[in-house]
């Protein structure tokens, strides 16, 4: 009987494997969309960091008023690009931790399953073993009475 149960509980168990296997795919392709965003915002904080040692070693030597005015409305869009790809790798963080969650509660109810079906398993099993005792025991009883008659 519990053997069956377990056996009932097989169809489920691929699903949730399905549904864990799923989210573990989306939460790496989330860590890949975080990485490049990381990336790109180091990139670019480079950038502003050779342009802002540009801005010295030029600086040394003089620069025009429209040098300047060019630097410093370059540097503004460069200082709105970082703030967008900050807010970008904020919002990869955020869903990498939404994915991390789902996966995390989709392995948890996968490992409950295959836990329950376990402990099915383990009481077919004892089940089985106790019925087999019993045999053995009444076939015990019935020899030494064979060797009275």
């Amino acid at each position: 009987m519990a053997n069956s149960r377990a056996a009932r509980l097989a169809p489920v168990i691929e699903m949730a494997e399905r549904a864990e296997r799923e989210a573990a795919r989306q939460l790496g392709h989330c860590q890949g969309l975080l990485g490049k965003a990381e990336a790109q915002l180091g990139e670019l904080e480079r950038y502003r960091g050779d342009y802002q040692q540009q801005w010295i070693t030029e600086g040394r030597q003089g620069v025009s008023g429209q040098w300047l005015m060019n630097y410093q409305r370059f540097l503004s869009q460069l200082e709105t690009a970082i703030g967008q790809q900050q807010q970008s790798v904020n919002w990869h963080r955020d869903n990498l931790g939404k994915a991390r969650s789902l996966w995390q509660q989709r392995y948890a109810r996968l490992e409950g399953l295959r836990k329950l079906v376990q402990r099915y398993l383990d009481e077919a099993r004892l089940a089985e073993d106790k019925r087999e005792q019993k045999l053995l025991d009444e076939l015990a009883q019935r020899l030494p009475a064979r060797d009275q008659s």
